[in-house]
């Protein structure tokens, strides 16, 4: 052939295939690039997210990927926990009595259900209610007369205590000037005698607050009946609602759930009453005033964990310093570190042993975050939702019964 010659025709579109193929093969090139490097980063998890993305061509790293499939399933799910909490908070009232209707369930189904093997459930379940109910009312009104009992006595001893006070504060390690407690006695007295009137107000405003909680004491009292009786049944009907898809789901949620909240609400009770105990008994011995008061004050102060006890207890102390002196105060404050000591390592690792065991840090958080949303109500609702949550969670990421 000729060098002038004219070179070969192309065969229709082999150019263009040629080249769509060169552009494959570079997209397919910076793709097994990416799975290299995810593959070299060890986790396997980031390799499967890089080989299932469809931009699998290498301009984006797999980590910023990941991280934005990630985050926009963070987002959806803060979101509805918001709406929620937004929820709740517009019905409030109705949220707390169905939290109090399952606590008392979770602490009487036991006993109806040993009662009903005696008598029919419906009498079963009266008596444990209300027997429950007449023996805490009956409690409290002993505690309300032994403190009536002991008022008089104890505003005496209150005013020489202060007087105490003043002078241990007044000597080593402190040296307070003299004159600054019952300086700071005068000006509160001055600032209630000038706002009278606004903190009367206030009190009688907070009457509706009384029959907001009056009512959902009932309602709690209401539905407790009817859980205790036959909550079994009131959830095979929910679940029979349901699609026939997602009741294996949701019956594993909701028995975790409750398998949980249960163990929590009767772990609780024991770590408080455990804890009333201790220092009931450390108090009458210590003949500090208002020892049954204040043994009370500590059961209901173990419901907000971590810091419901040092706070009661700080209560303690301070009545100890004001009608005992400083020595049994101290002792009452030693009693402070030895209790938390003992709550803290023995009694719960060992009674919530049955239910979800919560890092400290969670526990904190939680408690904290309970408190900004719903003040007190909020840190005592705090850690079982968290642990009802987590354990939801390990319930529906476990593998379900019955599957190989």
């Amino acid at each position: 052939m000729s060098s002038d010659s004219p070179p070969p025709p192309e065969r229709p579109g082999g150019r263009g295939v040629r080249l769509r193929r060169g552009a494959a093969g570079g997209r397919a090139g910076r793709a097994s690039r990416a799975v290299a490097r995810a593959r070299r980063s060890g986790s396997a998890a980031l390799e499967a997210a890089v080989r299932r993305a469809g931009d699998e061509n290498g301009w984006v790293h797999p980590g910023l990927r990941l991280a934005a499939a990630y985050a926009w399933r963070l987002t959806v799910i803060g979101v509805a926990v918001y709406l929620a909490f937004t929820v709740l908070g517009r019905f409030q009232l109705v949220a707390i009595a169905v939290f109090l209707a399952l606590v008392a369930t979770a602490l009487l189904r036991p006993l109806a259900d040993l009662l009903a093997r005696v008598c029919p459930r419906p009498l079963a379940v009266a008596l444990a209610v209300f027997g429950t109910l007449f023996a805490v009312l009956g409690l409290l009104a002993l505690v309300g007369s032994a403190a009536a009992a002991e008022a008089g006595r104890l505003l005496g001893e209150l005013r020489g205590g202060i007087g105490r006070i003043e002078r241990w504060l007044e000597g080593p390690p402190f040296h307070v000037r003299h004159g600054v407690l019952s300086g700071a006695h005068d000006k509160v007295t001055a600032f209630v005698s000038q706002h009278r009137a606004a903190l009367i107000s206030r009190a009688l405003s907070s009457a509706g607050r009384v029959v907001e909680a009056g009512t959902a004491a009932f309602l709690a009292l209401f539905c407790s009946i009817f859980f205790i009786h036959s909550g079994d049944r009131m959830w095979q009907w929910f679940r029979g609602q349901l699609p026939e898809r997602a009741r294996s789901p949701w019956d594993r949620a909701a028995r975790a759930a409750w398998t949980t909240f249960a163990g929590y609400t009767r772990g609780i009770i024991v770590v408080a009453a455990s804890n009333a105990a201790l220092v009931g008994i450390a108090l009458f011995l210590l003949r500090v005033p208002l020892a049954l008061p204040l043994t009370l004050l500590v059961f209901f102060a173990t419901f907000v964990p971590l810091i419901g006890s040092p706070i009661a207890l700080a209560v303690a102390t301070v009545v100890a310093l004001a009608g005992r002196g400083p020595a049994i105060a101290a002792v009452v404050l030693l009693l402070i570190v030895a209790v938390g000591q003992f709550e803290g390592h023995v009694l719960h690792p060992l009674v919530m042993s049955w239910a979800v065991r919560l890092h400290p840090v969670v526990v904190a958080i939680s408690v904290i975050a309970g408190t900004i949303v719903a003040g007190v109500v909020g840190a005592v609702v705090a850690v079982p939702m968290v642990s009802v949550a987590w354990s939801v969670t390990r319930a529906l990421r476990g593998r379900p019964p019955g599957e190989a």
